[in-house]
């Protein structure tokens, strides 16, 4: 018999796949999630899949639409707004309290040598992801599982942004070598000064993002249409 424990401790590695389906841009803004498929591939019921896609939905991953079943979020201009607000509050100060000695560092510079690989091939769907390790390392240097679980969440989110953009190398060919300066800043000792280098990182990356063409027409509402773009 499956205790309610063991239950949980499923729900929580189903909704850690899924938010790792979304990271990996695998899930995309719009599709749906047919509960039959999806338990057979994570290997769980479909009640543990739905405590799941509970968990998803409380963090904006998911939506439920009524006679349509659950898709994946499509963000607005608002949520993809408050994502680098977020960023901007909780990922500089880490880059300034921590030195370059820190575990996390190794992590930073393993993600910039996977993006950089990346983008030598032209895969620049594995260089957004990359970049998203990238900076959940930077976060990681503040030593805060709450932090980083509030990372895990929005880092998901604006994978669905990214997931909007017709054209990915425009969105993450402007930041490899900043990744390379910041980093180099950091392991130099430079805390200050690589956070100083993060903030106009982050100001510009949202621009980039809102100026980037979409994959359709935008729906700037809070239930925008399954399938269309997030930014303009």
């Amino acid at each position: 018999m499956t205790t309610g424990r063991q239950r949980g401790h499923a729900a929580a590695d189903a909704a850690h796949d899924l938010r790792r389906a979304i990271v990996e841009g695998t899930l995309r803004p719009g599709d749906p999630l047919r509960e039959e498929r999806l338990a057979a591939e994570l290997g769980v019921s479909r009640n543990t899949l739905r405590e799941a896609m509970r968990t998803l939905a409380h963090e904006g991953l998911i939506v439920h639409e009524a006679n349509r079943g659950a898709r994946v979020t499509v963000p607005t201009r608002a949520s993809v707004r408050d994502i680098y607000l977020v960023r901007r509050t909780v990922e500089p100060p880490a880059l300034r309290t921590a030195g370059p000695e820190h575990p996390a560092a190794v992590r930073m510079r393993d993600a910039v040598a996977t993006a950089l690989a990346a983008a030598d091939t032209g895969d620049w769907q594995a260089v957004g992801t990359a970049d998203l390790e990238f900076h959940r390392a930077i976060v990681g240097l503040s030593d805060s599982p709450r932090l980083d679980a509030v990372l895990d969440s929005i880092l998901a989110e604006l994978r669905l942004a990214f997931g909007a953009i017709a054209d990915p190398e425009f969105l993450h060919a402007p930041f490899l070598d900043d990744n390379v300066t910041i980093l180099e800043t950091f392991l130099d000792g430079r805390g200050d000064a690589a956070a100083a280098l993060l903030e106009q990182y982050l100001l510009r990356s949202e621009e980039t993002l809102f100026g980037a063409r979409p994959v359709s027409k935008i729906t700037p509402s809070t239930t925008a249409a399954p399938g269309s773009a997030a930014v303009e």
